[in-house]
């Protein structure tokens, strides 16, 4: 009996996803641009996305784990009681950026995630009016169509430094929006545009 089954066709991606790096592929496949609603992942977003402010996301993306042993698994209430022998600690871990401003941020930022917590009842409720409550859905048929900021991004940037954020500026905020999935950036012939 001859076997009349035909391969399956590769799926399609977003252009920006280099196929040979198996992790970076997951990531696009199961987590960009998919909603999320839970503050403390919203928090490691924050973290991962200011840390990544002029390097690249895959940069980042390898360091993740490191990341999230070093950071008290993305506690905002631990992190925000950093000291300073804790910053010299983290300067001294070469598996995550050891920029010092950054490092200084990312105490900052989740001493001031913690202060909108506390006025909105969630993180996810303050993040998520910046888009009306649901995911904007674009219809870019390139890479090249999609921006690096919004208007959306630009009132959460404003409203983030104006809160006390740092390395939150319009690009990182819309890079967050599209990590947390509230706006889909996936290419029309990507097949994860509708997922």
């Amino acid at each position: 009996m001859t076997d009349t089954s035909f391969p399956s066709p590769p799926l399609c991606r977003c252009a920006w996803v280099d196929l040979s790096k198996p992790d970076y592929v997951a990531y696009h496949d199961e987590e960009w641009g998919v909603p999320v609603h839970d503050d403390r992942k919203l928090f490691e977003f924050i973290v991962l996305e200011s840390a990544q402010a002029g390097l690249s996301w895959y940069t980042v993306l390898r360091k993740r784990e490191n990341y999230r042993q070093a950071f008290d698994q993305f506690d905002p209430a631990k992190i925000a009681l950093y000291d300073a022998a804790k910053v010299e600690e983290l300067l001294g871990n070469a598996g995550i950026i050891r920029n010092r401003l950054k490092v200084l941020a990312t105490i900052n930022n989740a001493q001031r995630f913690l202060a909108v917590q506390a006025e909105f009842g969630s993180f996810d409720a303050y993040l998520w009016q910046f888009v009306g409550g649901k995911p904007i859905v674009n219809t870019w048929r390139t890479l090249t169509e999609c921006p690096a900021t919004t208007p959306e991004s630009d009132a959460m940037s404003k409203d983030l430094k104006k809160r006390g954020f740092k390395f939150m500026g319009s690009t990182v905020c819309y890079a967050h929006m599209q990590a947390t999935g509230m706006v889909n950036d996936h290419t029309l012939d990507c097949f994860r545009r509708e997922g």
